[in-house]
């Protein structure tokens, strides 16, 4: 019997997602574009030739940046059989197989996202979609076609994850809508990104059994740090400015 398996790394994902706090809980719920940048030898343009005439695709991926993920092949005495979904408000516990959790027994993930381009960069290939819910750096196992009438079930349930969450209104205090402004001036920010962090912020980001509305929470997207309120109806953005990434 095989107790454990490797698997190459074919390439990484390059998206605004900087941290943890702030990723969709499932992909395709954002248009936020990121890509994969492949490695050797796998930034060969002639492995995605005929992927242009598919509109989306299945991302195998590794749950890298966790530290209470054990990444050692002997992880049988770690298993934990039950988890706590943010979904179900991080109150109550369910099957790890019933679940999308990242504490699982191989810390692989899979994401549909939309396929929309292949460009050749230097010595390397980028492969660009829209939708994916991975950290910045994530490390790409495996990309292959969705095929519509297979992948597809029109009947599927979904247990308790079968309604799309609720999307909040997004508004900006004067203050924050000034800080906007420089930040467009400065070339930090534009218009794309700002769409896509109005979408990001809409989701909700905070855990299910944190409401607290007069509290002020912190995220970093792209470039940016956002501060911002939530309340029953709204996403209110008290401050944006240029983050101080690590290189």
């Amino acid at each position: 019997m095989i107790d454990a398996v490797t698997m190459p790394i074919i390439g990484y994902m390059h998206s605004p997602y900087r941290e943890k706090f702030g990723i969709p809980r499932q992909p395709n719920l954002v248009e936020v574009e990121c890509f994969i940048e492949m490695v050797e030898p796998y930034n060969d343009l002639l492995a995605f030739e005929g992927l242009e005439h598919f509109s989306h695709l299945w991302l195998v991926w590794q749950f890298h940046d966790n530290k209470k993920i054990d990444n050692s092949l002997d992880r049988k005495s770690k298993f934990r059989a039950q988890v706590r979904p943010p979904r179900l408000g991080g109150n109550k516990k369910i099957g790890v197989f019933a679940t999308r959790s990242m504490y699982r027994p191989s810390p692989i993930g899979l994401s549909v996202v939309r396929f929309l381009r292949v460009e050749k960069h230097g010595k390397t290939v980028r492969l660009y979609v829209t939708g994916a819910d991975l950290l910045n750096g994530t490390p790409i196992l495996d990309i292959k076609p969705y095929i519509q009438y297979s992948d597809a079930i029109s009947d599927s349930v979904s247990g308790y994850a079968q309604e799309q969450p609720v999307r909040k209104l997004i508004q900006w205090t004067e203050t924050a809508q000034l800080q906007q402004l420089q930040l467009f001036r400065q070339g930090i920010l534009n218009k794309r990104v700002l769409d896509e962090l109005e979408q990001v912020l809409s989701l909700d980001p905070r855990p299910a059994y944190q409401d607290d509305a007069s509290r002020v929470y912190g995220m970093c997207f792209a470039e940016l740090n956002i501060q911002f309120t939530v309340d029953e109806w709204k996403i209110l953005i008290v401050n944006v400015e240029q983050a101080n990434l690590k290189i």
